[in-house]
């Protein structure tokens, strides 16, 4: 066990600083390509922290198990809208764009209650499935081309600083800390299992608390720092970019590879995904900022939903 909590300090210490160097390359390169922060948010950043979703899902898609990949994302998002919201928001209070109040958190929720509608019927087949690979290329392209028609981006003077700096070297973090990100959770995930296993802790506990958890510590590593940093466009194009490409991309791609069958997941967990987008929807129209406040709610909402989980497991 002693090895185990060992690798799970390493593990942390590799997210926290994956999250560090992703958030700063990531700004970097923005601001020297003129592109507005959300947009990086929202694309880059999400897809990056989604990688243990995904690797999660798809080799379980490749091993017959392709009804985790719901689980998976299910929980995640969640964790996302909740948990990453919330902390994010108590340790620096969060602006929101106004495009993104009114486009892009909309289209996440819409994204979240397509899912709930799929899966009322307890499955996913290919064609639903490509369905959600077809919203998600024009999710991507609706984003691209927002970043053309009017988002504010650095200004010239940071475009400026920034060009002065070396290309290579940004690139090499968002590369790095995504590098960082994927294997420290890894290792945080495994070595937090096998310690809860050794405690007795139940494998549907441990499904629903610490894989679940672990699989998204690079969203939120990445949006407490971005937040940290000043940086709430990031943060939250986090995480309406990575709850939009679990929807969208995982499952679409996953129900591509074998039609899923959904077990083990009721309603309610679906309208608590659900629920939580249009929660933070809500509050985003509050002066379009996330107080200390309403990121409390959302974290402590987040801890009842587990307790209930737990409870009645």
């Amino acid at each position: 066990m002693a090895i185990s909590i060992i690798l799970i300090i390493i593990g942390m210490a590799l997210v926290l600083w994956g999250a560090d160097r992703l958030t700063d390359g990531a700004v970097a390169i923005a601001q020297r390509m003129n592109v507005p922060e959300i947009v990086i948010g929202l694309t880059i950043v999400a897809m990056g922290t989604s990688m243990p979703e995904f690797c999660v899902s798809f080799t379980g898609a490749l091993k017959g198990t392709a009804d985790l990949a719901v689980g998976n994302v299910l929980g995640s998002n969640i964790f996302n809208a909740m948990l990453i919201v919330g902390v994010a928001a108590m340790v620096a209070p969060m602006s929101i764009l106004k495009s993104t109040v009114k486009k892009d958190i909309p289209f996440a929720v819409f994204a979240s209650l397509i899912l709930f509608q799929l899966c009322l019927n307890n499955r996913i087949t290919r064609i639903e499935a490509f369905v959600l690979l077809i919203m998600f290329a024009v999710f991507m392209i609706y984003t691209v081309m927002g970043a053309k028609n009017g988002m504010p981006t650095a200004s010239e003077e940071e475009a400026k600083k920034n060009k002065s700096k070396g290309l290579f070297k940004d690139v090499f973090y968002v590369v790095a800390g995504l590098a960082a990100l994927i294997v420290g959770s890894n290792i945080f995930v495994d070595n937090a299992t096998e310690i809860a296993r050794l405690l007795g802790v139940s494998e549907a506990v441990i499904g629903l608390t610490i894989v679940a958890a672990g699989t998204s510590l690079p969203e939120l590593a990445t949006s407490i720092v971005a937040a940290r940093k000043g940086q709430s466009a990031i943060a939250i194009g986090n995480v309406i970019g990575s709850n939009v490409f679990n929807i969208l991309f995982i499952i679409g791609l996953t129900g591509v590879i074998t039609p899923m069958q959904i077990v083990g997941l009721t309603n309610i967990d679906f309208a608590v995904m659900l629920g939580s987008m249009l929660l933070l929807w809500l509050m985003s129209f509050t002066k379009y900022t996330l107080s200390r406040w309403e990121g409390a709610v959302l974290a402590v909402l987040y801890v009842v939903y587990v307790g209930w989980l737990i409870y009645n497991v």
